[in-house]
Parts: structure tokens; sequence; C-alpha cells
């Protein structure tokens, strides 16, 4: 298994589908991250040498903003939001989308299971 910060990637994927493991790496970087290494992106991960996997841990550590630190990130940044009051952060608090959907029909993923109005009694 390579261990690449703190996240196991699968080995027998390609380089850049398993880099995409990491939260905070997704197709594009990972694809800049194979080309700044010097490998190709179709080599799996089993065939890459130990200097290869060397490489690739030193560029995400120097470059990029990936799990712990980017997740505490995106919490301080929504925390502010909710201290500061201002729209976007009401709309955290309510848990209703925040950036601008409709609510009068879709939203459950953030909403929650719909919930039914018993209709009435004659």
């Amino acid at each position: 298994m390579a261990r690449i910060s703190g996240v196991n990637i699968p080995t027998d994927k390609r380089v850049v589908i398993s880099l995409t493991y990491i939260f905070g790496i997704g197709h594009t970087h990972a694809s800049q991250i194979c080309k700044k290494a010097g490998i190709d992106e179709s080599v799996r991960v089993k065939d890459l040498t130990e200097d290869q996997l060397t490489k690739i841990r030193s560029l995400i550590d120097s470059d990029y903003t990936v799990e712990g630190d980017l997740r505490r990130t995106v919490s301080l940044n929504i925390k502010r939001l909710l201290d500061l009051g201002c729209y976007r952060g009401l709309r955290h608090r309510k848990r209703l989308p925040v950036r601008g959907q409709r609510t009068k029909t879709n939203a459950r993923t953030r909403k929650g299971k719909s919930v039914a109005i018993a209709g009435k009694k004659k």
C-alpha cells in the first residue's frame, strides 16, 4: 500500500485515479502532480519506484493543502460566516442551500428526507 498524506491510495489503479482518493486533489491537480514529477499517467501505483513515490509526496506536501489542513480551513471559513451572521452564514445555520439554489422543490440532499403533512380530516 502506498501511503501519501496519511491516506492509503489503491495500488492497482492508475496514478492519476489513485491520487484523487486524497481529499483536496481532484483529476486536474492529479494530472499536474504527475506532470511535475515526470511520471506517465497510465502507470499503475504498484509499478512506481520508491523515488517516484517520494517525489509525489514532497510535491503534495509543498504545493497543495490537503486532508486535515484543508478540512480545518473549510470548517473555519464556515464558522467565520456563522459568527458574522451574514446571509451565507444564516443559510448554513438553517441547513439550507447556500449558493442560490431553489428550495421550493429540490434541495432534498441539504434539507433531509421530506416529511408528509397530514391532510384535513372531514
